[in-house]
């Protein structure tokens, strides 16, 4: 996993009753539902970047000079970091051990920041990381044990500073294989890490106190700069309440206990104002005029009632759409519902606790998302199955397994997504399997209904976004 670790916490529902039902049975199960909106605590945006790029919410790692012969030291430096951090990728920061040592830990831009043409994009999810079979590897206990024992033997005291990362990484490493490479192990993450928890210290336990599902379902990370605009968290729109401890929730993957967490709880504000900050890429080509206010009209009436309207008079109406309507793959949100076990220990934990908690609320089916930069926020759909937006409007087309290149990744900008190659079958870990559980590319057909011509319109008209 080259130690992807995101700041996604997906767990579960809030409570018994909504476990078992869908809410008010007397509301139409056809009809989208508003989520309200939840006062967030203001911060500083300057100082949440300072602390997302070079802050210890991880507080643990590997040391930092063994971490640089394995890996060498970083070519390109995105983020403009100096000191330690210079020679680090931007997916890593230097953090300070309680002894002393220095160790570097995973931070969020290891799924919330892609390089794209050449330059680092804040916030953009990255779908070139790789959960698949070779990289989970890499983290199996055998491995972990091999680096603990050399540390012990080379110095003792970089051994008690990265003891703890190595113990947690060592237990969630072989957890966390997708079956395919560009999709997020996030959920499946957060399973492990909370099983390991107690609900009210933090504390690590070594063996897990609940079940964890056997099953890994995938997720594409979801771009940042739509946070503004939504009133709950996550596909299935089941994060309310406080965003700045959902944000804070990697801090799991190290944390000693809930004095420790609170510390980070009082920064992660500062991180929340600087991700509200954060503005899609512009898209690099030209643009029909013609053809897209065309495209816009065309949206206007087929597309805005679920995901707002955009310009000088913007909207977004923050609607669940209910599976029976969207019919896309219910791996994802019925996982809530089957592992109640991590709700109930979310929703009792010191996350859903002091005065600005958080909580889980499931729901039958996803929202609808803002698509501010949605041509540059390929592939498509929770789980990142389809590779443009082209096949998303047209769901005959849609490849059941496709490849694309993640050595060298070609942008197609005129389909809007990955230049890719359709398959015959699923071999290897680089091509997407749509017949998986979990995997389907089926569902939000509603483009089916237009013409060519209609499509290439609004295509043209999500370029502007």
């Amino acid at each position: 996993m080259k130690y992807r670790i995101c700041v996604v916490l997906m767990l579960a529902i809030v409570g018994m009753v909504n476990l078992l039902g869908t809410g008010n049975p007397a509301r139409d199960p056809e009809k989208p539902v508003p989520i309200p909106a939840s006062p967030q605590r203001p911060g500083n945006a300057a100082k949440g970047y300072e602390y997302l790029t070079t802050g210890d919410y991880v507080k643990g790692g590997i040391p930092y000079d063994f971490f640089l012969l394995g890996k060498g030291k970083e070519k390109y430096n995105y983020l403009k970091r100096s000191g330690l951090n210079a020679n680090l990728s931007h997916e890593f920061t230097a953090v300070t051990a309680a002894n002393g040592e220095n160790l570097v830990a995973p931070n969020c831009m290891q799924c919330h920041a892609q390089v794209f043409n050449d330059s680092l994009v804040m916030g953009m999810g990255n779908s070139l990381m790789d959960f698949s079979s070779g990289a989970a590897q890499q983290l199996n206990q055998k491995n972990v044990n091999m680096l603990a024992m050399m540390l012990k033997n080379a110095s003792p005291a970089k051994y008690e500073a990265a003891k703890h990362f190595l113990e947690v990484t060592g237990t969630i490493g072989p957890y966390l294989q997708t079956a395919t490479r560009g999709v997020n192990a996030a959920d499946r993450l957060a399973a492990v890490l909370v099983a390991h928890r107690d609900p009210l210290t933090l504390q690590w336990r070594d063996s897990a106190i609940m079940d964890i599902p056997s099953e890994v379902i995938p997720s594409d990370v979801p771009a940042w700069w739509l946070l503004k605009k939504k009133n709950a968290m996550f596909y299935n729109g089941f994060g309310r309440g406080d965003f700045g401890r959902f944000l804070m929730a990697s801090n799991l993957l190290t944390v000693k206990d809930s004095a420790e967490a609170a510390s980070v709880d009082r920064k992660i504000s500062d991180v929340l104002a600087y991700i509200y900050t954060l503005e899609p890429p512009k898209y690099p080509g030209s643009i029909n005029k013609a053809l897209s206010e065309k495209g816009r009209i065309i949206f206007k009436d087929n597309c805005s009632k679920c995901h707002g309207s955009y310009g000088e008079k913007e909207e977004y109406p923050n609607l669940l759409i209910p599976q029976s309507v969207i019919k896309t793959d219910s791996a994802l949100f019925k996982a809530n519902y089957q592992n109640p076990q991590f709700v109930n220990w979310f929703n009792n934990s010191w996350f859903a606790m002091g005065d600005h908690p958080a909580r889980l609320v499931p729901y039958n089916g996803y929202i609808a998302p803002p698509l501010d930069g949605v041509w540059a926020t390929a592939p498509y759909l929770h789980n990142g199955s389809v590779p443009t937006i082209n096949t998303l409007l047209n769901s005959s087309t849609r490849p059941r397994y496709w490849e694309r290149n993640f050595s060298r990744p070609e942008y197609d900008y005129e389909n809007l997504g990955w230049k890719y190659e359709s398959r015959d079958s699923a071999t290897g870990t680089t091509i997407y399997n749509t017949t998986l559980k979990g995997y389907g590319n089926y569902g939000h057909d509603f483009g089916d209904k237009l013409s060519k011509d209609e499509r290439l319109a609004v295509i043209e008209y999500l370029k502007t976004l």
